[in-house]
């Protein structure tokens, strides 16, 4: 039996003050806090026997990726727009500077229908194309391990796709929190098993309340 691991690492906390919705926008970097995470991740990975790196294009998932590849320099890291964040109608947005955005009346059509969902990418075409990464780097480390940084809804729709699961779902309830690792495991080219780790859990901040915050 050939195994395979795939760790699919979620960024750092952004600096984002303004609480954007920033997506795809570029010029979004970690904080000082999420430089912190990115470098406990390269100490998680230190000693796994990576042999494939691939990161989203966006600054913060390569910033997050730069202290794992460090210290595995005979790697090149490949860019991969399949493992991007999802495209959101509301990028851009501050909810918390603009309330009136919920007086829209394209906003109420944004949100017609939470089940694709109609503000932005549809949750099967995000599963589709993780998919389609997670199992190329499954090929690409055969026998040993591969690091995937990407962002938290494209892991999530990973991980409910894997385990069987509807993908509409609460955010507040997602477990991919900031730099925290999802693992597939594959045997024989098939996936076996799901796990999940948090090595920055204790520098992730409290949360005070359950309400949905970018970046947070």
């Amino acid at each position: 039996m050939v195994a395979s691991v795939v760790h699919v690492v979620r960024h750092g906390q952004v600096h984002n003050p303004d609480g954007v919705l920033y997506g795809r926008l570029p010029d979004y970097h970690l904080s000082e806090l999420g430089r912190q995470m990115a470098e406990r991740l390269g100490e998680y990975f230190a000693d796994a026997d990576l042999v494939w790196l691939v990161s989203s294009p966006l600054e913060r998932a390569r910033e997050t990726m730069a202290p794992i590849a460090a210290r595995h320099p005979e790697l090149e890291v490949h860019l991969d727009e399949r493992v991007i964040e999802a495209a959101n109608h509301f990028e851009g947005t501050a909810f918390t500077r603009d309330p009136a955005v919920w007086r829209r009346p394209s906003t109420w059509w944004a949100v017609r229908n939470p089940l694709r969902p109609s503000w932005g990418e549809a949750y099967t075409s995000i599963a589709t194309r993780m998919q389609d990464a997670i199992c190329d780097a499954a090929g690409h480390a055969e026998g040993a391990e591969a690091v995937i940084v990407a962002h938290e809804l494209p892991i999530w729709m990973a991980r409910r796709s894997a385990e069987g699961k509807p993908f509409p779902h609460d955010p507040r309830n997602r477990e991919a929190r900031l730099a925290s690792v999802t693992s597939f495991t594959f045997d024989d080219g098939e996936l076996a098993s799901v796990s999940y780790a948090e090595p920055a859990g204790d520098l992730l901040p409290v949360k005070t309340s359950k309400k949905f915050r970018p970046g947070s």
